[in-house]
């Protein structure tokens, strides 16, 4: 469920399908939550998104896009467990997760519990560094060093889901602990999958030095787009990593064609989130019920 096979140019690859769930704008109303993510899942959508702000002021802006500063933005991590409970299948993410707004110890153990409540699906963590100073300051946090404290907190993260009952312990800029030990540990894995959101060339060499996979968003000409994947796939080759098991995940349309997958696919994209394009709930159904049809996502 969740994917489908496309013509690349190169043959045929396998692409998987997301949905997002926007609560800033449709809110974080527990029956509405449950309702579209069961939906997605009858539908056979792979995965579901939730976006992150810890805190809005006026005035705050991502680009040219000011944020109104009562947007009901949910916790997503609070949203995915109350979502793990109502569901079976799908996959549980983040698009994105404010690292450096986290603290990694508290996180490891906040992720480690999702996953074993979901019986190992919360698998999607997706990891940006923020674009609002003033959202930076709130949480005390230096907006410069942003970049650096999710390094470190990505490979915290790892550390203390691998560790066991000796502790183990970290050194750095800005976390330090020894022989500390995180239990409950991640269902079957040594760590849960990290991916890397944002549409910088330092995300992309993020993605490859440290990530499970790349994200990219913003408003990018092919050509930066390219550059950044190339650059991530580059980044892994010299960090000592492989380049297959990287996953490119982009944001799509709900009324995307299969030429527009296939289209993505060309490009190494592996997995594509989309979002309703309303926010009315009965629209929202068709449309996902729609989408799943057109690219038989059941059966």
């Amino acid at each position: 469920m969740g994917t489908v096979r496309v013509s690349s140019g190169w043959g045929y690859s396998a692409v998987k399908f997301g949905i997002s769930y926007s609560t800033p704008f449709f809110g974080v109303d527990p029956d509405r939550i449950t309702s579209y993510a069961r939906h997605a899942e009858d539908c056979g959508f792979e995965s579901l998104y939730l976006p992150e702000h810890v805190a809005l002021y006026p005035g705050a802006k991502i680009g040219p896009m000011e944020l109104a500063p009562a947007l009901p933005y949910g916790d997503p991590l609070d949203c995915l467990a109350f979502v793990a409970a109502a569901t079976h299948r799908i996959l549980l993410g983040t698009a994105a997760l404010l690292l450096p707004y986290h603290h990694p110890v508290t996180l490891a153990k906040r992720l480690a519990t999702i996953d074993v409540l979901a019986r190992g699906r919360m698998r999607l963590l997706t990891v940006g560094v923020g674009a609002l100073p003033g959202e930076a300051q709130a949480v005390g946090v230096d907006f410069a060093t942003r970049g650096r404290r999710a390094d470190e907190a990505i490979d915290v993260l790892r550390l203390l889901w691998a560790g066991g009952e000796e502790g183990v312990g970290f050194a750095g800029e800005f976390f330090n602990f020894d022989g500390v030990c995180s239990f409950p540990k991640p269902v079957g894995v040594a760590h849960l999958p990290i991916h890397i959101a944002g549409s910088s060339r330092a995300a992309a060499r993020r993605a490859g030095r440290r990530g499970d996979g790349y994200f990219p968003g913003g408003a990018l000409t092919p050509d930066e787009r390219r550059i950044q994947f190339e650059l991530a796939q580059a980044s892994a080759l010299e960090a000592g990593r492989g380049v297959d098991t990287l996953e490119y995940t982009r944001w799509g349309s709900i009324d995307m064609s299969l030429a527009d997958v296939e289209a993505f696919a060309a490009r190494g994209v592996t997995r594509v989130v989309v979002s309703p394009g309303t926010a009315d709930p009965d629209r929202q159904r068709a449309e996902m019920s729609a989408f799943a049809e057109r690219f038989a996502l059941v059966g």
